[in-house]
């Protein structure tokens, strides 16, 4: 799978509810190689050069988390479900269809369990649709006669390129992690054991950048940004990967407040799932297992209250998530494209655009802007706080300058 290959971000939320729900979990993980990641804890913490920093503040290890390669940790959640007591994983098994029992909802199929590959039939009080972005559970549930789901599919519009790196020295995180530079943007990410990667993504329609499958070209390129240049400065461990044809994709399982199946669950990107350059999956997911774990304990005796439970709770928690990632990857695709074709792009959202400046400029700002980028609060969240709206008011008004890399002209170039 494209996206396995590519890097992953283990955002504060992620260790925050790792810290209630798994105990042990994050300890696996740093004894597998993964350093802590600390947004705020030093230099090269990736603090804009603009900040006048006010030092540490109370409440900053909220912002700590672990950094890992997917496969790494994958290996380690695996390996900590494998050992909880309760628990029997059985590989290189499919669902091939869901059983059906008497309903709930006069009209609505109840699922009572499974029925796999090899002809086996697993009984279940819930069935839980954890297979990620690929999943088939909208067949699976057509094939039980459920009524069709509200679903919503677009073309996130990017490509990205990828190479991971190694050495005995990590390179400094200055500026954000995630870096918009005119047509492109850079993603630099810490790994586990002494490992690293840089990505540049852009439009995919945008066909000169198609030439960042050369690792040469992927080096000039890199070279000519000077707050990621350093970054190639290690042992290239793979080639340029490339990804696209991401789908961000939306699904309810209730229309009109009736829902269309009880006795099953969508979890994390299998409900929903948006361009993975925010790195917000894994920690969105997170969130979401964890409010379908309190679901279950209240509700799982009463599948008609789950059901609607459940889709009101997921609406109120983690759709936001979703929109917000949606409405940012339009704007910052409507920008590439508008700077590709020499037009000048339409002005970002004003309420985002004065919190970014403010953010810019104020220490309080900037944790209460990063607490939005790993998933620990939502703008309209942190907008509400009072001292936060007064800084805003007092220094959102002047944008923040673009950061230092090559302009289109410059790109392409680099890219010939």
């Amino acid at each position: 799978m494209a996206q396995f290959r590519q890097p992953h971000n283990l955002f504060p939320r992620f260790r925050q509810v790792c810290e209630q729900e798994l105990p042990g979990l994050l300890d696996r993980l740093l004894a597998a190689g993964c350093p802590v990641a600390d947004y705020l804890g030093g230099p090269g913490n990736g603090q804009p050069p603009t900040l006048v920093s006010a030092g540490p503040g109370p409440g900053d290890e909220m912002f700590r988390s672990v950094a890992g390669r997917r496969p790494v940790v994958e290996s380690v959640i695996a390996a900590a479900a494998q050992d909880q007591p309760g628990v029997t994983i059985r590989r290189g098994v499919r669902v091939t269809e869901l059983t059906r029992g008497p309903s709930a909802i006069p009209g609505v199929p109840h699922v009572t369990g499974v029925r796999t590959s090899d002809d086996d039939e697993e009984r279940a009080d819930l069935v839980i649709d954890a297979m990620g972005r690929r999943s088939p559970g909208l067949a699976l549930l057509s094939a039980l006669g459920a009524r069709p789901a509200v679903v919503e599919s677009e073309d996130s519009g990017f490509t990205y390129y990828t190479r991971y790196f190694t050495g005995p020295s990590r390179p400094a995180l200055i500026g954000p992690a995630l870096m918009p530079l005119g047509t492109v943007s850079l993603l630099t990410i810490d790994g586990d054991n002494d490992t690293w990667s840089v990505t540049v993504y852009s439009a995919s329609a945008d066909g000169p950048v198609k030439a960042l499958r050369d690792p040469e070209v992927f080096t000039r390129l890199v070279r000519a940004c000077p707050l990621q240049a350093h970054w190639l400065d290690g042992e290239p461990l793979t080639g340029v990967l490339p990804m696209a044809g991401i789908l961000d994709r939306y699904r309810r399982y209730s229309v009109d407040g009736v829902p269309v199946v009880t006795g099953f669950a969508a979890v994390g990107d299998a409900w929903a799932c948006t361009n993975p350059s925010a790195g917000r999956g894994v920690s969105v997911g997170m969130v979401h297992a964890q409010l379908l774990r309190r679901t279950v304990r209240e509700h799982l005796g009463e599948p008609a209250t789950f059901a609607s439970v459940w889709d009101r709770d997921t609406e109120l928690t983690v759709a936001p998530f979703f929109r917000n990632q949606i409405r940012a990857d339009r704007a910052r695709l409507a920008e590439m494209t508008a700077l590709r074709e020499g037009r000048r792009p339409l002005p970002p959202e004003p309420a985002s655009a004065r919190l970014l400046a403010a953010a810019m400029q104020d220490p309080d700002v900037f944790r209460a802007f990063l607490e939005t980028v790993v998933c620990l609060a939502l703008p309209e969240e942190v907008m509400a706080r009072p001292d936060i709206a007064a800084a805003v008011d007092r220094l959102g008004g002047e944008a923040p300058p673009p950061f230092p890399g090559p302009d289109r002209t410059r790109l392409l170039e680099l890219l010939a």
